[in-house]
């Protein structure tokens, strides 16, 4: 009798150990399951976000129409300033034009993204209007270029060059700024955080630069 109750406290401790031991493996590897990191962002994410943040803060047909034309208002001033190297134009204009071209080829992909979010045409970057649904729109906003300026500009060389671009691209420029001043004054317009923060960067940057181009024009002989 003490053999058999031995035997049996010995095959119950053994037991326990056992399903204890199971037990720990068992929480254990729930531990030390990877969990989503916080902050994780899905493929989806930017189109969740985006849309979130039109339910807060919603956006009209007017700060669409703005991010759609702005698009090809910025694509002609990257063809304007593209030839400034090419048209010898000097030092100081080469510098300006890439500037400006570092900085537009940027906004027109903030632009695109900001539409592409959510979920709205978004037109290629076109410099005397814009294309959409392929089909090309001439459509020229404030302060572009008409196409015998853009050509009298085209055919410009040196001196002649820097005297153009910096007169066309200060027209350029204050169109710019005067599509932000008509959104802002848009009833229920650019309340969107992307939007309004886009829009007033456009403003003060490209006045900015209104100021120093007309600096530079004035210094330029003759």
């Amino acid at each position: 009798m003490k053999t058999l109750w031995t035997d049996g406290l010995f095959s119950a401790l053994v037991s326990g150990c056992i399903l204890a031991a199971c037990a720990g493996t068992h929480q254990g590897a729930v531990r030390n399951t990877p969990t989503p990191a916080a902050g994780y962002d899905s493929p989806a994410s930017a189109v969740v976000s985006a849309r979130s943040d039109s339910v807060r803060h919603p956006y009209t047909k007017a700060d669409v129409d703005f991010m759609s034309h702005m698009i090809g208002h910025h694509a002609q001033a990257l063809v304007m300033a593209g030839w400034a190297p090419s048209h010898g134009a000097n030092s100081s204009v080469r510098i300006l034009a890439g500037r400006i071209i570092n900085a537009q080829q940027d906004e027109i992909a903030t632009m695109q993204r900001w539409l592409r979010d959510r979920s709205l045409p978004v037109p290629q970057p076109r410099p005397t209007g814009m294309k959409m649904n392929g089909a090309h729109h001439e459509m020229l906003m404030p302060g572009m270029l008409t196409p015998p300026q853009m050509q009298q500009l085209e055919q410009a060389r040196g001196p002649e060059f820097d005297r153009l671009f910096l007169t066309f691209m200060i027209q350029h420029h204050n169109g710019a700024v005067s599509m932000v001043k008509e959104l802002f004054g848009t009833t229920g317009a650019a309340r969107d955080e992307t939007v309004f923060k886009f829009a007033n960067d456009v403003s003060v940057d490209q006045s900015t630069e209104v100021a120093r181009m007309q600096r530079m024009l004035a210094a330029l002989p003759g």
